[in-house]
């Protein structure tokens, strides 16, 4: 009878290697979700700034398409960003516009480059550069305006057959 009474005794707790290993799977497991909620973390700051390169380059592209004058709107401007955030950077955004005309009346391509820097060192300075098509009657030229809208009257004519080739 003693010798069934050991037996029993010594498969109710758990040894010393038992518990270590259960600390080892546990810390293993800690660290693990850990990282993965510092990755989270720094996923969300990301697309933060992404969010807020967006908004810079948005007004940017506003004060362009509000320039009434071409040779204004070709040499673009810089100003700093309003300090909401006490916790975020002052940005400083430059920014220019090379314009032509598209060949077609009051119609032009403009590729719209904007420099965004930081008084926070940790921040790169970004470099953006967009392409895209604008009308703007303001910025056309009276006498190629009139070039090019009758060029326009004359191809719709000859579509239509009322104008010979």
């Amino acid at each position: 009878m003693k010798a069934s009474f050991k037996n029993v005794a010594k498969t109710r707790a758990f040894t010393l290697l038992e518990v270590l290993v259960a600390l080892l799977i546990f810390s293993l497991g800690a660290v693990v979700l850990g990282s993965a909620y510092l990755n989270l973390l720094n996923s969300y700051v990301a697309v933060g700034r992404g969010t807020e390169y967006l908004q810079d380059i948005a007004l940017v592209r506003q004060q362009l398409m509000t320039q009434p004058d071409l040779t204004t709107a070709q040499n673009g401007d810089e100003f700093d960003t309003l300090q909401i955030d006490p916790n975020k950077a002052v940005a400083h955004i430059k920014w220019n516009a090379a314009i032509e005309s598209a060949g077609t009346a009051d119609l032009f391509n403009v590729t719209l480059t904007c420099v965004i820097s930081t008084t926070d060192i940790s921040t790169p300075t970004k470099t953006v550069i967009q392409n895209f098509t604008l009308l703007r009657p303001t910025w056309s030229d009276p006498t190629e305006q009139t070039t090019l809208r009758q060029a326009a009257a004359t191809r719709i004519g000859q579509m239509q057959g009322t104008i010979q080739q």
